[in-house]
């Protein structure tokens, strides 16, 4: 089970951190990915974060979004920092792709 939490309205510019809760055995060996549907749009990856914790993320967001994870916990976090209006949407985390686990989604909304 995933859990997401964190979304809210923010400003442009501003900074928002999306956390994941993942209830699931042995998390550490999971690749934990974050997507996110913007309205009207398909859902796409913005990124991921290994069992090692290295990271990688889509041009649009890198440089601007981070992730972190805390195996001891089952927790993985989203820092978005520099938000744009196009980094609207629905926020979720994923194990194992299009057809693995999903959370219910967090709302997030740059706007002035």
């Amino acid at each position: 089970r995933l859990v997401e939490s964190g979304g809210g309205l923010v400003q442009p510019g501003g900074s928002l951190t999306l956390s994941c809760a993942v209830s699931i055995d042995n998390f550490h060996i999971y690749q934990v990915n974050w997507y996110r549907q913007a309205p009207d749009k398909s859902r796409e990856r913005v990124g991921g974060i290994m069992p090692n914790g290295g990271t990688d993320f889509v041009d649009s967001v890198k440089g601007r979004f981070t992730s972190s994870r805390d195996n001891t916990k089952g927790t993985v976090h989203l820092q978005m920092n520099a938000l744009k209006s196009e980094d609207t949407g629905v926020y979720y985390c994923n194990l194992g792709g299009d057809r693995g686990i999903w959370g219910q989604g967090t709302q997030v909304t740059v706007s002035s």
